[in-house]
């Protein structure tokens, strides 16, 4: 009895302690914004805190992690799912676009353990943008349940406003707050208005981090253990020249 009820107050104390560290910590796609028909596309997926440049080891990512689905969007709406493949501090996969206009890349993860009594929902996206056709180029390409678009991702640059939309089920997250990082690992949270649109002006070049967190308030069961609500994070990476 003793040795369980020991076991129980560790397994307590370790979700107050590793929760927020989780919390802290995002997964993410990396992907040049534009790409080359019959030429392999590099997706790379970080998990870490992308503001102190911190990245997991790719062995020490927790729980099931590993295990998320990467799925390539076509700008024709060809679904094709990859396989990536772990490497020291990131998982790698490829795809070889065979068409003009913008394919999204959308990786999803629903953690196999509870946390406390939260679950744990990731999603990332991006968008590689070939040749000069805009086809593909929606928010709704993107058909996670939480997710960040950025239309002109391709034109982003230095000192020029950039837009992005945010949605929640598949409609505009409105009056969401959502968080900005620059390279530099500044900060800025921002609020969505009525349309579920934010905007920012970067000052410095290099990759911005765009993070959209929502915790939702449900109770059920997952895998066989009880849960309060659903914590859901949306990443999108945006390259400013």
């Amino acid at each position: 009895m003793k040795s369980n009820t020991l076991k129980k107050i560790t397994l307590f104390l370790f979700m107050l302690v590793a929760t927020p560290q989780l919390f802290a910590h995002a997964l993410w796609i990396e992907t040049k914004a534009t790409g080359t028909k019959g030429k392999a596309q590099e997706i790379s997926v970080y998990f870490g805190e992308f503001s102190d440049n911190d990245i997991t080891k790719a062995d020490k990512w927790f729980s099931d992690l590993k295990d998320f689905t990467l799925v390539v969007i076509s700008p024709s709406k060809k679904e094709t799912k990859l396989t990536a493949k772990a490497l020291d501090n990131k998982y790698q996969a490829f795809f070889t676009p065979d068409e003009d206009g913008v394919y999204t890349i959308v990786m999803h993860h629903k953690v196999k353990d509870v946390y406390g009594t939260m679950v744990l929902d990731y999603n990332s996206s991006a968008t590689v943008t070939v040749g000069n056709a805009i086809k593909g180029n929606e928010a709704t390409a993107n058909t996670n349940i939480i997710s960040v678009f950025a239309k002109d991702v391709t034109a982003a640059k230095q000192k020029a406003k950039i837009n992005i939309n945010a949605l929640y089920e598949g409609k505009e997250a409105k009056e969401q707050k959502m968080k900005v990082i620059a390279p530099n690992g500044w900060e800025k949270e921002l609020w969505s208005n009525d349309k579920g649109e934010i905007s920012f002006t970067p000052i410095w070049p290099g990759n911005y981090m765009v993070e959209f967190a929502y915790t939702e308030k449900a109770a059920g069961e997952h895998n066989g253990k009880k849960y309060d609500e659903i914590w859901k994070m949306a990443t999108y990476l945006i390259t400013v020249k």
